[in-house]
Formats: structure tokens, sequence, C-alpha cells
């Protein structure tokens, strides 16, 4: 079972990460003169867009989103209305984390909210998908010894990574090397980028060699 489930979880990652590969190469076919620096918003939203797209898909085909209580289309459009608003607030919550971290608040204000994007869709989108619109089960999971399943286990590891990646690409920013990747947010979100894609190839490797020791409390 075990096998099973962390193939599965390997060939998703995979297909996830594909598209990023497919958002970076494609825009060049309709965009003259693309380039991930000097189109960079471009690309940011085509990552974003094609993550998101992916991610609901490829989840909702694996049955991994918790089932509904209920099946009536008013219970459906509130789930669907509370996904929604929880991922407008995750994106302002990274906005004015980010701020308050250094970046200016009102210049540069649309390249920030578009990494706060980038980063809800790396992260809290993940969490919508697996958990659903359930702010508990979020907590739970995200605290000691909270994983009850393999997929809670690798959206613990694809956020941390997809966190510390963002941080750790504003290191280069200050630095007066002049690169077109410093220019903000481009190292921040390539940071995101390459930290989620670090997460994706991790997860299963690491609950694949720890699969003796991790052990699961029923739901």
């Amino acid at each position: 079972m075990w096998d099973v489930e962390i193939r599965g979880m390997a060939s998703a990652h995979a297909i996830i990460a594909s598209s990023i590969f497919m958002a970076t190469v494609m825009p060049a076919v309709f965009v003259e003169n693309f380039s991930v620096y000097g189109s960079h918003m471009v690309w940011l939203y085509c990552v974003a867009g094609s993550v998101a797209v992916v991610n609901i898909a490829v989840f909702w085909l694996l049955g991994i989103s918790p089932p509904t209580k209920k099946n009536t289309l008013s219970y459906k459009i509130n789930r669907l209305f509370k996904s929604c608003l929880y991922f407008v607030l995750s994106c302002l919550f990274f906005h004015t984390v980010v701020v308050l971290y250094g970046a200016h608040l009102l210049e540069s204000a649309l390249e920030t909210f578009s990494l706060a994007v980038l980063l809800s869709t790396l992260t809290t989108l993940r969490c919508l998908c697996i958990l659903g619109p359930n702010v508990q089960a979020w907590i739970r999971v995200f605290s000691r010894d909270g994983a009850m399943s393999v997929w809670d286990t690798s959206l613990q590891i694809t956020t941390g990574c997809s966190v510390i990646g963002a941080w750790l690409g504003a290191f280069p920013i200050p630095l007066d090397w002049d690169r077109p990747w410093q220019v903000w947010p481009n190292s921040c979100t390539l940071g995101a980028t390459t930290g989620f894609l670090t997460g994706l190839l991790a997860a299963p490797v690491w609950i694949h060699w720890h699969r003796k020791q991790l052990t699961y409390k029923l739901k």
C-alpha cells in the first residue's frame, strides 16, 4: 500500500513539475522576445495559472480531496466561495508579510502582490486541494506530528520548501551585482518556484526513505 501511494504521489508531482516547465517554455511561442527575466510578470502568472489548473485537476482525478458531507448545490457553492475567499486572504497575508520583511509598501506594489499570488498558489492552493477549506485541518497538518497521510506529509514538505525558497531568494537582492534576476521580485519568485520543485522531488523520496518510521493516526 505504501508503494502504491508513493508511486501515485511521485506521478502527480511529476505532472505538476512538468506544468511549470511548460509554463516556462510555451509563452516564448506567443510572446515576442519573451524571457523569464525580461517578461517576468508574464512568466510568473503563467506558472501560477498552470500550477493552479494542474493541481486542481490532478487532486480531483486522484480523489485526494476530503469527501464532502453534503452533495447539495448550495453546499458546493458555499465550499467554492470559502476556498476562493481563503485564497484571496492568503494573497493578502503573504503580501503583508513580504512588506513587513522590507518590500516597499506602494512602490512595486503590483510585483509584491504577484509574488504573494505565486506563494499562495504553491502553498495555500495545495492545502485547499488536499484538505479543503478547513482551517482546523490546516492547523493540524502543520502542527507537530499532525500529518495523517502521505499527502499531508508532502504538503508539509512542499509548503516549507516554497516559503524557504522565497526567503532565500531575497538575499541576493541588496548586492550590487546588477544582474537582471536581482530585480524585485525575480529572485524571490525564482527561489519560491525552485523550492517548490525541490519539495515535489523530495517529498516522495523522503516518505519512501522513512516509511518504516512513519505512523499515521486514523482519521
